[in-house]
């Protein structure tokens, strides 16, 4: 119970950071500013309590608002996993002593900027809830040409996929044809998986579970297949 409200609060916090960025972005109202109603939307998929939400705004609306950037890091765990780390930071000299100080610990090391980011593809996903009358096949006619590169249907919705370019294209796109998109992320897909034993895993996880306990870190992406 303990690790799912840490988790839980982990979450929250990360939604906060995100609300923070798209404010300073942009203006904090949502209905005119697109990354700010994406990320109410995850908090929403996440369920955040709107009081929470009306609070992150409030604070990044206010004078003493902390002025986060974004920072990505790149590095080699053990075995040369290659990893990548989005972080939210209001201290970035705080924030790559921990994060270097995490692979030091766990037998990696941090990379030059650009040693890795060319093995991983950076796409927006966006996972929209299920209409009735859905055809599959004349929404991926319809989104083509808004940057659409894949489409999947599931259990739980339909999973959208666009390059990280078209991310404002294709949220305008979805917003217009009135489908409900439950959440949306820009994520990185490794181009190829490294497989290893069960006990080299291990290691690469506490690496991983290292990384998301840091609370500057906002998502890892790594090329260890699962």
């Amino acid at each position: 119970m303990f690790a799912r409200y840490a988790k839980m609060a982990k979450a929250f916090t990360r939604i906060g950071k995100e609300i923070a960025i798209a404010c300073r972005q942009g203006v904090a109202d949502p209905v005119n500013n697109p990354r700010l109603r994406a990320v109410i939307q995850n908090a929403k998929a996440l369920n955040m309590p709107k009081v929470n939400v009306d609070a992150a705004i409030a604070r990044a609306k206010s004078k003493d608002a902390s002025n986060y950037e974004e920072v990505v890091y790149e590095g080699y765990g053990p075995y040369k996993i290659a990893f990548m780390i989005e972080t939210a930071t209001d201290n970035p000299t705080r924030t790559v002593a921990n994060i270097r100080l995490h692979f030091s610990r766990n037998e990696g090391a941090l990379a030059k900027n650009g040693a890795i980011d060319f093995m991983f593809e950076r796409m927006a996903v966006f996972h929209i809830a299920k209409p009735t009358s859905l055809n599959i096949e004349e929404l991926e006619l319809e989104l083509i040409d808004h940057g659409l590169e894949e489409i999947e249907e599931a259990e739980d919705g339909v999973y959208i996929y666009s390059a990280f370019n078209n991310y404002g294209a294709m949220q305008k796109a979805l917003e217009e044809k009135k489908l409900e998109v439950l959440s949306s992320d820009k994520q990185r897909f490794p181009a190829e998986t490294k497989e290893l034993t069960e006990s080299q895993m291990k290691e690469v996880n506490n690496l991983i579970n290292a990384l998301e306990d840091d609370d500057d870190v906002q998502a890892v992406y790594h090329n260890m297949r699962d």
